[in-house]
């Protein structure tokens, strides 16, 4: 546990994966990043954990839905049940 800055490397861990998804306070975000910008250890996990993230998201764009997924959702929605029960 390292403290650099405000926040410990267990504090930014705590937070970086809202971090990650921008979900952090203004104040907060700042106190990552600068915890980041002075801690290696936490800045290669942050890269580790980014890279996840894109390539999550890069896999999910190559998968081909349904044309009508979007409608049997809603339709599922709006009869106030979730999709498949």
């Amino acid at each position: 546990m390292t403290p650099l800055g405000p926040f410990t490397c267990e504090d930014t861990a705590r937070r970086l994966d809202d971090y990650l998804d921008r979900e952090l306070d203004q104040a907060d975000m700042q106190l990552v990043r600068e915890h980041l910008e002075r801690c290696a250890a936490c800045a290669q996990e942050f890269r580790f954990e980014g890279s996840v993230i894109d390539n999550v998201k890069r896999k999910l764009r190559q998968i081909d839905l349904p044309e009508d997924l979007t409608t049997r959702i809603i339709a599922e929605l709006e009869r106030g049940k979730a999709p498949g029960t």
